[in-house]
């Protein structure tokens, strides 16, 4: 439907670089819909069903009411939603069918705003212009030049150096971020520019402000295509084409009639929702199906007969003449423009500065490390060696607290992957880097700060205070079983992080297997009076092979004594049944070992599969 707005081939028009046109023919898009907790597939939920159209240059407007399947539209037209829920029809560019190099001209901004907080609306811009274009082809001054250019066509340069905000750093107004995330797509000078409702969120003249931009750029040459729900005039009358969701026609024809001084947005949506009335009789049409056709359905019934339904058909078969029938549009994923370390170079170091920006973390995590060191440092103080506080303080006391601090002293690592995963998910899906650059980049930047400085600090603290074995091998040895027993930990939290989206299910996943591990730890249940089908549960834990480790590390070679007693620490190794030859203290560091490598590829694992078509 022609808004109110000059169309492209307005004469008073001029297009430097015609956009592409978008066409989409007979598409069904259906889920599965889920059931309970469980997730049990469900029936099928038909989304979009029959629906074809053309986005010509220009403004694009889809319209429709909450639940028309205006998003969804976009998202299928924009290769964003599941290619498995796409039943039938074809997405094509400029009459060709949608492969990964056609991709390459398009750019998707999402409805809330994804941006790294910590960093400023430049640098966002300089992080997207060095992973999305090729370095190559690409010198520095071009990319600062491209960035330049479009913080001024934005008219972003009273904040450029005003960072995005956060929840503890007060950042730019909703304007200057929904701005910031349209130019991270911009980097790239795509002629096709998709975005989910962009005035949502905002006042009225911020919203009037994004569409003059928007409006601005499809004069330069691109095709825009937006949803949005209920634009006032000034808004709507920036439009060139109107596809109004919910089955919308010629509305006169069918006897509705927009009133002198209504807003024709708040007129169809009046319409599409059933609550303006037509002047003309159901009765009066010549429909097939008079029996199923009632007020709900009028409006999809008289578009399949109306003359524009036709010359739409008849353009559509025109595009697709040649092509071979089924589904089309969703081509293979286009390979990266830049290598794989320069990725890391990249993302890595946004990642470094996010945590010197946003240190509360780290700050959190070390004076945590450093008050429980103190604690147990201050309790066994100078364990001494005369029994039987030498063997009760160290194997029952001291050496089960380090163990457990280990393990649960860093809880907070469930957050690292939930935080994060909505901006994960639009730039691993906008081909901004690898799942695996993201992967190491975000464990790296978190074990040193977070992880490994704060384990080697308490290990200095405690190991001293307590007065353990004096040897300085053996407290290097104790630092490593630390390190292992901390890091196995972190994995599993890192495991769980990738796998969920939220820190309530996050936190109930992280303290099941916690729990079990310690029960089947050996400290707690003696190991050897377990039922026989429970026992496989000692291979798993984490406690017991930190436990054991630590045992053997400051018992060995250790003497005890009393008055009338001296006790080797080998006797009382043997008595717990704890095997202290080199194999068997080595066994434990190589356990954790492939506790941590295997959650750490799992976890892996579960960040691919993080589902990118929601």
């Amino acid at each position: 439907i022609p808004a109110g707005a000059p169309a492209a081939d307005d004469p008073e028009v001029v297009f430097q670089v015609p956009g592409p046109t978008v066409s989409f023919s007979r598409l069904h898009y259906s889920v599965m819909e889920s059931k309970g907790l469980c997730h049990k597939t469900g029936p099928e939920k038909h989304i979009l069903k029959d629906v074809s159209g053309i986005m010509r240059p220009g403004m694009n407007a889809i319209m429709g009411p909450t639940g028309s399947g205006k998003t969804s539209l976009l998202d299928v037209i924009a290769g964003r939603k599941d290619p498995a829920g796409l039943k039938f029809g074809q997405v094509l560019i400029d009459g060709k069918m949608v492969t990964s190099d056609l991709r390459l001209i398009s750019a998707y901004v999402v409805q809330d705003d994804i941006l790294m907080g910590t960093l400023s609306v430049r640098e966002n811009l300089l992080f997207s212009v060095n992973l999305r274009l090729d370095p190559r082809h690409y010198s520095t001054a071009d990319k600062q030049q491209r960035v330049d250019s479009i913080i001024d066509d934005l008219g972003l340069q009273d904040c450029a150096h005003t960072k995005i905000g956060t929840e503890f750093l007060r950042g730019v107004s909703g304007e200057r971020g929904r701005g910031g995330s349209i130019g991270m797509e911009l980097i790239t000078s795509p002629r096709l520019l998709f975005l989910d409702e962009p005035t949502t969120g905002l006042d009225s003249n911020t919203a009037n402000h994004i569409i003059n931009l928007l409006h601005r750029l499809s004069r330069s040459g691109k095709t825009i295509v937006f949803s949005i729900h209920q634009p006032r005039y000034s808004i709507f009358s920036r439009f060139d084409h109107l596809t109004l969701m919910h089955r919308g026609d010629y509305f006169t024809d069918l006897g509705y009639h927009c009133e002198p001084f209504n807003n024709p947005s708040d007129f169809f949506l009046d319409v599409t929702n059933g609550e303006a009335q037509s002047t003309l009789d159901i009765t009066s049409f010549n429909y097939d199906d008079k029996e199923n056709c009632d007020n709900s359905n009028l409006l999809a019934v008289s578009y399949r007969q109306s003359t524009q339904y036709q010359r739409v058909v008849e353009e559509l078969d025109h595009l697709t003449q040649g092509l071979e029938g089924g589904v089309g549009g969703q081509g293979q994923k286009a390979d990266y423009v830049t290598s794989f370390w320069y990725q890391m170079r990249i993302v890595g170091g946004r990642m470094v500065v996010n945590s010197l920006r946003n240190p509360q973390t780290s700050y959190a995590q070390l004076a945590l490390n450093i008050f429980f060191a103190l604690l147990v440092g201050l309790i066994y103080y100078q364990i001494p060696l005369t029994l039987p506080e030498a063997l009760q303080n160290r194997s029952d006391g001291s050496i089960l607290f380090l163990i457990i601090n280990m393990v649960f002293g860093n809880l907070s690592a469930v957050e690292l992957f939930i935080n994060e995963r909505a901006l994960f998910i639009h730039e691993n899906s906008s081909g901004y880097y690898r799942t695996s650059v993201y992967f190491l980049s975000k464990i790296f930047a978190d074990l040193i700060p977070n992880r490994i400085v704060p384990i080697l600090i308490f290990s200095a603290i405690a190991y001293y205070m307590m007065g353990l074995k004096p040897a300085f091998t053996s407290f290097l040895l104790f630092t490593l079983t630390m390190s292992l027993v901390s890091l196995a930990g972190v994995s599993l939290a890192f495991l769980v992080s990738a796998s969920v989206s939220s820190f309530a299910m996050a936190n109930v996943l992280i303290a099941l297997p916690f729990v079990f591990m310690m029960v089947f730890g050996g400290f707690l249940v003696n190991l050897n009076s377990m039922l026989s089908w429970l026992s496989w549960l000692k291979w798993i834990s984490i406690f017991r092979y930190g436990l054991e480790a630590v045992t053997i590390n400051e018992f060995k070679g250790q003497i005890f004594y009393s008055n009338t007693t001296i006790l080797p620490g080998e006797v009382y190794l043997e008595t717990q049944g704890i095997d202290y030859s080199t194999w068997g203290f080595w066994q434990n560091h190589v356990a954790l070992a492939g506790i941590i490598t295997v959650c750490m590829v799992l976890a892996y694992i579960q960040l691919r599969r993080i589902n990118r078509w929601k």
